[in-house]
Order: C-alpha cells, then structure tokens, then sequence
C-alpha cells in the first residue's frame, strides 16, 4: 500500500497519488523523482552488514558525517522507528519505512529544505558469495515547482556524495568485525 508526504502529513492513496504496492514510495504522477544510487561489494555476511545498519541509533559510531544520533521513537527497531541525527548544524529525522532483516532498510528523511516533498534513502543487501553486494539508493521527489526541481538535482549531488561516503564507512566497520 503506498503513500505520499506532502510537507511532514503522509496522504492516504488516492487515484492521483498512485504509488502501486511497492513498499518504497514513488513520486505522484506529473512529479518526476531523482534517483542515484552507489553499490559495493563489502568483504563480509549480509548478517554482519546488517549488524550495523540495525543498530539504527548508532550511525554517528561509523557515518562519518553524522555528528550525533538517538532514538526518537520507544520503538527501536522495524517500521516505524524514528531516529534523530545531526549533521553539522542540519538536524534530520529518519523513519524507518522498510525494514526487512539481513536484506533491506529504507527510511524517509525529514529536515531537509522545504522545496522536497519525500527524500528517502533505501539499504540493499544481497549475499555475492562468503560477501555481501550493497547497493544504496537515495529518492528525491520535489515540490511541484520548477525551481524545486533544480534545487532537488543539487541536493541530490550533496546527498550522492553522502551516500558515498556512508557506504564506504559501513564497509570499513563491517569488514573489521
């Protein structure tokens, strides 16, 4: 079942906002989504991998960029938990939309400017022998806005580079435990 976010209010379906079944939401008709995605080979067990991406207030330990993490929500692990980061003076929170164990993690994130209508950061792991491929993959939808759409292209190079930079941590700490 699909929905949308428009500002920080999920949407129900609607015939205009379809979003099909996928449990990662799609952009609404007439709204064109920015999508980029990285993917690595990390030398260890999808379960391992996974060690590390569930403790989902613990990302300031490995993500470089982050600065500080906690939970925001009594629920700390599947849909639903919410946690709090800061990234620099940026503070983002992060709902866990997604949450299938030793394969996927998507969460929105919330904090970003206010001309993006969903931002969400979708986790990949797929076993490739005694390793595990990981791909990380970042949804952009913008406002309805023209303007929106080229500040959303820009956001999406910063978050790119982001993305990079916390898969290339996650491998670091999953291939030395």
């Amino acid at each position: 079942m699909g929905r949308f976010r428009s500002g920080s209010t999920w949407l129900p379906d609607t015939d205009e906002r379809d979003f099909s079944d996928s449990p990662v939401l799609r952009a609404p008709p007439g709204i064109v989504m920015t999508t980029t995605s990285q993917s690595r080979r990390i030398s260890a067990a999808p379960a391992s991998v996974w060690e590390v991406l569930s403790a989902f207030d613990r990302i300031c330990e490995w993500a470089p960029s982050v600065d500080h993490s906690s939970f925001l929500s009594s629920k700390t692990e599947g849909v639903g938990a919410r946690r709090r980061i800061q990234v620099g003076r940026t503070t983002l929170v992060e709902t866990v939309l997604v949450w299938d164990v030793d394969s996927t993690l998507s969460y929105s994130i919330d904090g970003l400017p206010p001309v993006l209508d969903l931002v969400e950061n979708t986790w990949d792991l797929t076993r490739d022998g005694d390793a595990t491929m990981v791909s990380l993959t970042a949804n952009v939808i913008p406002t309805r806005s023209s303007p929106a759409r080229l500040a959303a292209k820009a956001i999406v190079r910063r978050l790119a580079a982001a993305n990079s930079e916390m898969l290339e941590a996650l491998a670091d700490v999953a291939e030395s435990r």
